[in-house]
């Protein structure tokens, strides 16, 4: 007898601070009782998740499981502003990318003088593998905060599925460790040794893996679902002998990217399709 087709949903970060929300979508903050906007708005995204909350509850009963990775941060962190000052004191703004070179030459040091020596050998590392160089993002996905929470309609329609389905979404967490960088949901960029939750996440792949269709979705495109899509394309086949990209589906109507990193998600989708993955948008999938 023929085993019956399988499909899951991987959603990759779909975070209020990733959503350019509108003002209704904002609640009152009630410290200041001034509206809480997304910390690290991606323009496009709001849109983009409710076309994901549109497609999840269309095409709910032929989900057979739902993931969802959050991006999980302290306000300490490598790639935060309140790490780091300048070497003349002043303050480090969002959006900078910091190199090992410039930290070596007092461009940029950590505000605390005892992690320069661990601060190096990230960056070092970083660097070597040539996917990315450190970037001070502004505070987000906080862990406990608004903005680490999921966007509205994306998380109603998963508690809808999950009645329906009867079975519980995933919930994957990464960014935990504030000395490493960790926009794949599968490995963090430089995993600790110390801290199993940056190693390469086995169980999550075999997981994903055992689906017969993958469809993926989520923010950014140019960051966090590009690394995580890369590292199951890279990973799962030696995991798994005989999976292919080709059970890979990437709604391209549910992600954009960060501004100015345009070309890295065409870059990203390109690559992906040319590995066999299927690119489509959401409203064209039935299951």
């Amino acid at each position: 007898m023929t085993r019956p087709s399988t499909t899951q949903l991987l959603v990759i970060d779909p975070q209020n601070d990733f959503c350019d929300l509108p003002a209704t979508w904002q609640p009152a903050g009630p410290l200041t009782g001034q509206p809480v906007a997304p910390t690290l708005p991606v323009a496009g995204a709001h849109a983009d998740m409710q076309r994901l909350a549109a497609f999840i509850r269309r095409v709910g009963q032929g989900l057979d499981g739902v993931t969802v990775t959050l991006d999980s941060h302290q306000r300490y962190d490598v790639a935060h502003p309140t790490f780091w000052r300048r070497g003349d004191g002043g303050e480090v703004a969002p959006f900078t990318p910091i190199t090992a070179a410039q930290v070596r030459a007092g461009a940029f040091v950590p505000r605390d003088g005892g992690a320069m020596a661990r601060v190096l050998a990230y960056l070092d590392a970083l660097e070597a593998q040539g996917r990315y160089t450190l970037m001070v993002w502004p505070v987000h996905c906080e862990i406990g905060s608004w903005g680490h929470g999921v966007h509205a309609d994306v998380l109603a329609a998963c508690g809808a599925w999950q009645a329906q389905r009867q079975r519980a979404v995933c919930n994957v967490f990464k960014g935990t460790n504030p000395w490493t960088e960790h926009y794949s949901a599968i490995e963090a960029e430089v995993p600790d040794a110390d801290d199993p939750s940056t190693a390469l996440n086995t169980r999550l792949l075999h997981a994903l893996g055992t689906a017969d269709r993958l469809v993926i979705a989520g923010e950014a495109g140019s960051h966090c679902v590009r690394a995580t899509a890369e590292h199951i394309v890279l990973h799962l086949p030696r995991l798994q002998p005989g999976w292919q990209a080709s059970r890979v589906v990437l709604l391209t109507d549910c992600m954009s990217p960060v501004a100015g990193f345009e070309a890295q998600q065409q870059d990203f989708l390109d690559a992906m399709r040319a590995q066999g993955a299927q690119l489509a948008r959401s409203d064209e999938i039935s299951l």
